[in-house]
């Protein structure tokens, strides 16, 4: 009677190691299936809760979700000395690469309250580094809107510094925490690879 009954457990056994095996597998390929569709869900989240199908005005022109981030601001007179800017400090193929950042974009104005000189000084080629510097404190990595954005909120930017949120009365302001910090005149254009906020001032990093 052992000797029949020994087989029949270890054929039991078998069975048993097979169906754990086959549990532990399924529950892997479960993990992964349902993190790849939060993400997706999280993704889509974003976009049903930032994008405007018809875009966000900038100087008249539609800011849309099919274009990067580089391609929405060459469209937009307002900025182009950022966007000459971004070209010359090499930050072209970056900005267009999959992110998602988040942009604050100084306008034409915004540079002009600059020094006398600091803009074209920066634009040389010598300054590259300086000016890559400047820029990426505009920059933070992930998409934020403005409803993101809180009150006493530190971000940290792509050159590593913090960037300082204020929100005064609706208003969004973002500053290194001394000098007077810039306010986000246009909020949430969308972009395929990220969100820019149009800014009245140029930002530059807290002095050490």
């Amino acid at each position: 009677m052992k000797k029949q009954f020994a087989p029949l457990m270890a054929a039991l056994a078998t069975s048993l190691m097979l169906a754990s095996c086959s549990t532990e597998t399924k529950t892997e390929t479960d993990v992964v299936a349902t993190t790849a569709t939060d993400s997706e869900a999280t993704m889509a989240g974003d976009s049903a809760r930032m994008a405007k199908p018809e875009g966000v005005m900038v100087d008249g022109v539609a800011m849309t979700a099919d274009k990067d981030i580089v391609d929405n601001a060459a469209g937009a007179s307002s900025v182009s000395t950022l966007v000459s800017a971004v070209k010359a400090a090499g930050l072209v193929e970056t900005l267009k690469g999959a992110g998602p950042f988040t942009v604050f974009a100084p306008t034409n104005a915004a540079f002009d309250k600059l020094p006398k000189g600091a803009v074209a000084g920066l634009m040389e080629p010598a300054s590259k580094a300086k000016l890559a510097g400047v820029l990426t404190y505009h920059v933070i990595a992930g998409r934020l809107v403005a409803a993101d954005l809180k009150d006493g909120q530190e971000l940290t930017t792509v050159n590593g510094a913090k960037l300082k949120v204020t929100v005064k009365d609706g208003m969004v302001m973002v500053g290194n925490g001394k000098d007077a910090p810039a306010t986000v005149q246009i909020a949430d254009v969308i972009s395929s690879n990220g969100v820019t906020h149009v800014i009245d001032t140029v930002i530059l990093p807290a002095a050490k």
